[in-house]
């Protein structure tokens, strides 16, 4: 039988977002490894009497390539039992689907690689962009199921002061501050998509690829913009403030841990 070392990484991407996971804990310490140039912090934290160690880590740059590379070093460094992308993301989901506001938490039960696909002349495509069409071949990988119940249990808590969403997340390779994308080619492939970003497939995928013992994957954001026009950093401190309250409150009560 496989045995993890740490309970929980953490990957974060922008200076914000390691910010925000910094100041869950005040006992972060630096660990680095031989030919390895990234920094990882550890510290650690009590349920039941046992001691769980957690690390993050923050890719060197944004996108689902940087994002698979350090998810690999830090499974294969730490073990941990669950990986978790904490931070920030554009809000997308429909209104028929739920309102979403700055600050709603998203958590992925489906993760999608929206930019997969194929660009074509116009006339061979059901998506169009003026002259160019694109035929997706969209990539999909589903969170664990068996987390749901601990996730909705979390969502219910009395200690959860956030507003929190289970639904599909977008990862595609550029920024999104334009509709046409968002209804085009996002919208027509998976209604229903809640939240839009650059890593979570990356995470995702690294995790299902992982040699054993792989991690449980999940992807804990919230929204920060609207992949629109009216797209800035007004509220990306705010939002990676309460992906990480909602993320730490889920794997320190509610994520088994067995043993």
């Amino acid at each position: 039988m496989y045995e993890y070392d740490y309970s929980v990484a953490l990957v974060v991407v922008t200076d914000t977002e390691e910010y925000a996971a910094k100041c869950m804990y005040d006992s972060w310490k630096l660990i680095t490894f031989e030919h390895d140039n990234q920094k990882y912090f550890e510290t650690s934290f009590m349920r039941d009497g046992r001691e769980h160690k957690i690390v993050y880590a923050r890719q060197n740059e944004m996108g689902m390539t940087a994002g698979a590379a350090l998810s690999m070093k830090v499974i294969q460094n730490f073990r941990p039992r669950y990986l978790i992308m904490v931070g920030i993301a554009a809000g997308v989901a429909l209104e028929d689907i739920e309102k979403q506001i700055y600050g709603d938490v998203i958590v992925a039960d489906v993760i999608w690689n929206y930019s997969a696909g194929k660009f074509v002349n116009c006339e061979n495509a059901d998506i169009k962009f003026g002259t160019v069409g694109f035929i997706p071949r969209p990539t999909v990988i589903k969170m664990n199921e068996e987390l749901r119940p601990y996730i909705k249990a979390a969502i219910a808590s009395e200690e959860n002061q956030n507003h929190v969403y289970i639904g599909p997340m977008a990862s595609g390779s550029a920024v999104v501050a334009n509709h046409e994308i968002l209804n085009k080619q996002i919208r027509t492939q998976f209604k229903h998509t809640a939240g839009l970003d650059m890593e979570a497939y990356g995470i995702v995928y690294a995790a299902a690829n992982a040699t054993k013992p792989a991690p449980d994957a999940l992807v804990i954001k919230s929204v920060c913009d609207y992949a629109d026009s009216r797209k800035s950093d007004k509220y990306q401190k705010f939002a990676a403030y309460t992906a990480c309250e909602f993320a730490k409150l889920l794997y320190e009560k509610y994520l088994p841990y067995g043993g």
